[in-house]
Order: structure tokens, then sequence, then C-alpha cells
């Protein structure tokens, strides 16, 4: 399948990151939102992160207008045209809203459109039992998508050859770098990166040494960009916590239980950089 036309669903962190690389690459693109406020905040992101390509001369002026000009505003799943040959759905994490919107697009969208999730942790396959199992698959883009390589693509039970063969194809036109994974809770990424974080915060609480010491270990030992308890806030503490559930859930094993500190800070409405406060304070 030659896919040119895509939907993503969502224009959050992770939808409109995906919406820019997608237009970037010369597709066309229907970002749809529930309502033109969320497409105009949307929108506003993808400007600023074309201007701060265009500013670091990854890309020029027109490259950024024409991207824009792929991108078209859709408000509401009932507004997406029906002949979309992939729809990547980037909502937030909940299974039950996530299916109840598959169930929805099943039936208005073209039986030969590949339907894609860009979950970080719940299973594909439960996700696939609602509408097209053999056309369904999971494409787990990094945080931020315009500049991580990486897009883990998860197989669900009956994901088909054919399906993972166009996903993996497509990856590398976006100049990406595509993973096969099959579907276990957390897939490969989070099942090692939530549960460093999460020990990082058993540490803190515990009070091994503070938070400043356990990211300073982790970078000046271990060489990692940012320590685990930066990457938590950056990540929103309560995603993580929603990863750790669900991997715990998935495995029913204790050592993936979520930390009572993590439980709490979330209770607390301490989220990292997007509510202001983390575990660390933010401007």
């Amino acid at each position: 399948m030659n896919i040119k036309k895509v939907a993503v669903i969502g224009g959050g962190t992770m939808g409109n990151g995906i919406a820019h690389v997608f237009a970037l690459n010369n597709f066309d693109v229907y970002l749809t939102e529930t309502s033109e406020a969320l497409l105009d905040r949307a929108i506003n992101t993808i400007t600023a992160n074309l201007d701060r390509q265009v500013k670091k001369q990854i890309i020029t002026d027109d490259q950024k207008n024409k991207v824009l000009e792929r991108i078209i505003r859709t408000t509401g799943i009932e507004k997406i045209p029906t002949d979309v040959q992939l729809i990547i759905e980037a909502i937030f994490e909940n299974k039950e809203v996530k299916l109840a919107l598959f169930k929805e697009l099943q039936n208005r969208i073209n039986p030969d459109c590949i339907f894609a999730s860009n979950t970080s942790s719940i299973s594909i396959t439960e996700l696939s039992a609602v509408c097209r199992p053999e056309k369904f698959i999971g494409m787990h883009f990094m945080n931020p998508v315009p500049v991580m390589k990486l897009v883990e693509v998860i197989r669900a039970y009956s994901t088909s050859d054919e399906t993972f063969n166009t996903i993996k194809e497509l990856s590398y036109k976006l100049d990406k770098e595509p993973v096969e994974v099959f579907d276990y809770p957390g897939f490969i990424s989070n099942r090692i990166l939530m549960p460093m974080i999460n020990e990082a915060i058993f540490a803190l609480m515990e009070g091994v040494a503070s938070k400043e010491a356990i990211d300073s270990v982790m970078k000046l030992g271990m060489a990692h960009p940012m320590g685990p308890l930066t990457l938590a806030d950056f990540i929103g503490l309560d995603v993580c916590l929603a990863i750790m559930n669900v991997i715990f859930e998935g495995y029913n094993d204790s050592k993936y239980r979520p930390c009572p500190l993590l439980k709490k800070m979330v209770a607390a409405n301490k989220l990292g950089r997007k509510t202001g406060e983390g575990f660390y304070k933010y401007n």
C-alpha cells in the first residue's frame, strides 16, 4: 500500500509531533481534535517547533509553510475522510476510551485503512479486538517526535505481515528507525525505562540520596542525557504512574509495583513540568 493520506487523532504532545513529522515528509495529514481551541493549541505548538527547526537551519521557511499547508484541521472523527489509508490514535492513556474510538472508526473508515495506536503501554491486541485485527498495529513514537529516531512497531496477536511491513517501510520514509516489538505490557521501551524511574523514586523516598544526587549518578555514571527524576517530570508523573499500573497488572509481579511516593505526588497534582512542579519546580 502506498500511503499518502493520514489522519492523526489527538493534538497533544505526541499527536502534534506525529502530524509534524508526517507533513514534513510530504504526507497529507488530517489532524483531529474535539474542538477548535485544542486545534489552535496544536497548530501553535507545531509552528513553534518548525520555527525552531528553521532557526537551526534544519528546514527552510518555504518548507515550514508547506508543512503547515499539508496539515488539515479536523474537528471530530466524523470529519475524517473515509478514504484515508492510515489512522494513528494519539489520545490520552485510557483503554476504554481508545476502545470506543476504534469501535466507532471501524464502521466509518474504508476497510483497507490501517489503524495504529501510539499507546505507550496498553495492549495492542486488546485494542485491535474491536475493529480490524489484521490491519491493526502499534506505532510508539518517542517524545519529542520531530527529534527522536525510534519507533517501536508493535505487532498485535493477529497483525498481518503485510501490515507490519507497510508500517516498517513507512517509518523509514519518516526518517525514523523502526524496531519490531511483540505485544507484552510496556513493550520494550517502557518495560525497561519505567521500572528504572520507579526505582529512582523509591531511592528518593527511602532517603538513599537527594533528587539531585540520584540524577547526577545516572547522568555522570551512566551517560544518561537527563536523570530519571528529571525525566519523570518531563514525561509527566501521571503518565509514569499509568504505565507502571499497566505493567504491574499485566505481569502481576510485585517488582513492578508503583512507588507510594509516585502515587502521592500524582494525587497532589504535582505532575512535573506541565503543572509547574514535580520532583523539581519550574517557572
